[in-house]
């Protein structure tokens, strides 16, 4: 980049909020036609950073300047108009409205001063056939996947003719082949002038499409490097701080024999059973001690099988066995009443409450279960909460902090931390690791093995081959919402094999 003139320099910025220090001193610069990864663990500053960019924060300290020129903006929409674009992690669109308008709101074509609404169709089609998606554009934008609406949010960024498009972890919903149509995408964007800024925490995407990388850690500027003069184990250790060696710690522990867990009597038995349009029916046997890994692709019917399991969905076939008895768990509380605890993959609008404090979303679960006329006394949950902020490593470690302040991999441990305060015997995990960094998914999986060898039966949902197979004493492959093979995780299983299964419908 020598000689050039970034589109956008940030330099110096700092911001605070109660108790913490979330940017100091931290300069960043983007380039025209290039894609540039910020990385950094969770709690390293990068949302802060893009919020102040954007308007969202008003910055303590430092400068903006856009194309050579000074700017501050009041919010996400003025930066938009000067060509600031941004796609967040969670989709922040309409459900109740179209794709056309989710794609066109705020900036509807018009005509004789009424909305335009064919020429709005017909535009909003040709933004997604750049994506290579072909849907019904007037159908409510709910009604889609969420890694449709993903890609929805990503063709209303790209209409607004940005000039720098940020996307932030744009990528954890998609599936393998929809990855490979926004790396295109970006491709395209990044020739013709567009500064892409992309956050993630997949390491090997950010080597796949990154040009440049800027690392933040502990709310400072660790470095800008070009991609090909930073080694990803050297990227990791910025990240962090320090030498990596959790995960290969874990590699290393020797797995219980299957044999021996699935001698004992299940703790979870699903014999057939199913819900029509949801997931055909399956049979699942879940040990004491045992991680049980769920792979397949998007849309397989992970999540159901999870619902089913959980009651937050009713099956409408076969039967479930709790501890070798017959049991009927038609609700979420019914499940609790069993042990059985769920932690949700969108932890956003169905584990999290934004609004409330950290100590009130962890005791949530467990006063439920209580009933909400025996409140637990405040010092019990001030002792309770203590100790699993402690135990996860939760940062920070405020209790009365909203949960909404928290990064992405903090909100998940005090998701993790409602649950486990329940003491469950079955803990179901759908994508748990999703969207946080490397340091506290190590922390996560971690935990996973110490509560399996505690004698916690585990259902691990996980998008990501390695790390079901890093996990699991076995893996259920799902495909087109069946159950179709089950795999022991021994030394022949690798992620090929998993991947036959995905792909034939059958085990190899």
């Amino acid at each position: 980049m020598s000689g050039r003139q970034p589109v956008l320099t940030m330099t110096a910025i700092s911001k605070s909020f109660p108790g913490v220090r979330a940017l100091q001193g931290v300069d960043f610069r983007l380039y025209s036609g290039e894609i540039h990864a910020l990385m950094g663990e969770n709690g390293a500053g990068k949302s802060t950073l893009i919020k102040v960019l954007t308007g969202v924060y008003s910055t303590d300290g430092g400068s903006i300047e856009l194309a050579g020129q000074p700017v501050s903006f009041s919010g996400p929409m003025q930066a938009s108009a000067h060509g600031v674009s941004t796609v967040y992690q969670e989709v922040n669109l309409c459900p109740n409205l179209s794709v056309a308008e989710n794609i066109f709101i705020g900036r509807e074509p018009r005509r004789l001063g009424m909305i335009d609404w064919r020429r709005m169709r017909r535009d909003a089609k040709a933004q997604l056939a750049r994506l290579e998606l072909d849907i019904d554009v007037t159908a409510l934008l709910g009604t889609y996947s969420l890694a449709v609406q993903q890609m929805v949010a990503i063709a209303r960024a790209i209409d607004v003719r940005a000039r720098v498009l940020i996307l932030d972890e744009p990528t954890s919903s998609l599936d393998a082949g929809e990855v490979a149509q926004l790396f295109r995408i970006m491709r395209q964007l990044r020739d013709e002038g567009i500064a892409v800024l992309f956050v993630t925490h997949f390491l090997d995407q950010v080597y796949e499409v990154a040009d440049r990388i800027t690392v933040l850690r502990n709310g400072g500027l660790v470095g800008e490097y070009t991609t090909a003069e930073l080694p990803q184990l050297a990227l990791v250790e910025k990240m962090i701080g320090k030498e990596l060696d959790v995960l290969e710690r874990l590699d290393e522990q020797p797995k219980r024999e299957l044999a021996a867990l699935e001698a004992s009597t299940p703790f979870v038995e699903a014999v057939e059973l199913g819900r029509k349009g949801s997931v055909a029916p399956f049979h699942l046997t879940i040990h004491k001690g045992e991680v049980v890994g769920l792979a397949g692709l998007l849309g397989s019917g992970r999540t159901e099988v999870a619902r089913l399991l959980f009651g937050a969905d009713r099956a409408d076939h076969g039967r479930l066995v709790v501890d070798g008895k017959p049991a009927s768990i038609r609700n979420p509380v019914a499940a609790i009443d069993r042990d059985i605890a769920f932690c949700s993959e969108n932890r956003r609008t169905e584990g999290l409450v934004g609004e409330l404090s950290v100590r009130e979303n962890i005791i949530l679960a467990m006063q439920a279960a209580r009933g909400w006329t025996r409140p637990i006394p405040r010092r019990r949950q001030d002792e309770l909460v203590r100790k699993y902020i402690e135990a996860l490593s939760i940062r920070p470690a405020d209790p009365e902090m909203p949960v909404r302040n928290l990064s992405g991999g903090n909100q998940q441990k005090v998701l993790l931390a409602r649950w486990l305060i329940t003491e469950p015997r079955l803990l179901i995990l759908d994508e748990p690791t999703r969207g946080i960094d490397i340091g506290a998914k190590a922390e996560i999986q971690k935990l996973v093995v110490q509560l399996s060898d505690g004698g916690m039966a585990v259902l691990f949902i996980s998008a990501e081959l390695e790390e079901v197979l890093r996990l699991s004493h076995k893996v259920a492959v799902m495909r087109d919402r069946q159950l179709v093979a089950q795999l022991a995780n021994d030394d022949t299983l690798d992620p090929e094999r998993v991947m036959h299964a995905i792909a034939s419908g059958a085990a190899a």
